[in-house]
């Protein structure tokens, strides 16, 4: 897996602006500030605890913030439901995947796309011609999509029947099917054997390379150092450094927060 140089804009696709979340007494998020730029490709990492996952999910609108900002392409979306964020480009995977286990691989990636002609009932008798026509449009993309990922051999396997590595292939598959302009990466690495993990890593690499920006979490290190271009560190639910992953590595703060002052 080789490193990535491909320099990003400095222009932000995604701002977060002293985002605060809390659940009773924990304030998981508190005040983050930060910036992902354009086309970047950008690692989130921190403790177990740090508040990785809640900014994810209030990013993506799982969860609602307490107080702050999250601005994608310049627009607020910190008041939009999770389908309208994925509308507008910005999608997420998970680190346990979650795919509907008793449909086939090709019908999960088939869901994906929003606004399909075919979703309006009254389109099935006036549009008949025309909602055929999308879905074989939409067949043939998807089944595109899942010969990039290296699926086309599993399209009519049950999604439950695919390994934890196949399946995060599966859920960058059905990310695709929208032309995100950014992914969230949860966990890439998290359950997928090294060969796998290759492949998933190499599919992301391309589509940076092709400009779409990705924030990912990810607790292995060698992974994050070696293909991210910037790097946050979370801890307590805070920002505690930002920078290269030189940077990063040198940095006492976050040897600190990782393996505790006695390092």
């Amino acid at each position: 897996m080789s490193s990535l140089v491909t320099p990003s804009s400095t222009e932000p696709i995604l701002e977060l602006k002293g985002l605060c979340k809390a659940f009773g007494q924990l304030r998981a998020v508190d005040g983050v500030d930060f910036r992902v730029a354009r086309g970047s490709l950008t690692g989130l990492i921190g403790p177990n605890g740090a508040g990785k996952t809640t900014t994810f999910d209030l990013i993506a609108g799982a969860q609602k913030k307490d107080s702050g900002r999250i601005l994608f392409q310049g627009q607020a979306i910190d008041t939009l439901a999770p389908h309208a964020i994925f509308r507008r480009g910005l999608a997420r995977t998970f680190q346990v995947p979650r795919p509907f286990a008793n449909m086939t691989v090709l019908e999960n990636v088939l869901l994906a796309p929003t606004g399909q002609l075919g979703e309006r009932f009254d389109a099935n008798w006036w549009a008949i011609g025309r909602v055929r026509a999308q879905e074989r449009q939409q067949q043939e993309r998807a089944r595109g999509v899942l010969e990039w990922c290296a699926l086309s051999d599993k399209a009519a396997l049950l999604a439950g029947q695919l390994s934890g590595g196949q399946q995060k292939l599966l859920e960058l598959a059905r990310v695709l099917m929208i032309d995100p302009a950014m992914i969230l990466l949860d966990e890439p690495a998290a359950g997928v054997n090294p060969s796998l993990l290759e492949t998933l890593m190499e599919r992301v690499q391309m589509l940076h390379q092709r400009g779409i920006t990705f924030l990912l979490i990810e607790h292995n290190m060698d992974l994050v150092m070696r293909v991210c271009e910037r790097v946050l560190v979370m801890a307590q639910g805070r920002v505690l450094a930002e920078g290269s992953p030189r940077e990063i590595q040198d940095n006492p703060l976050v040897l600190d927060a990782y393996l505790g002052p006695s390092a």
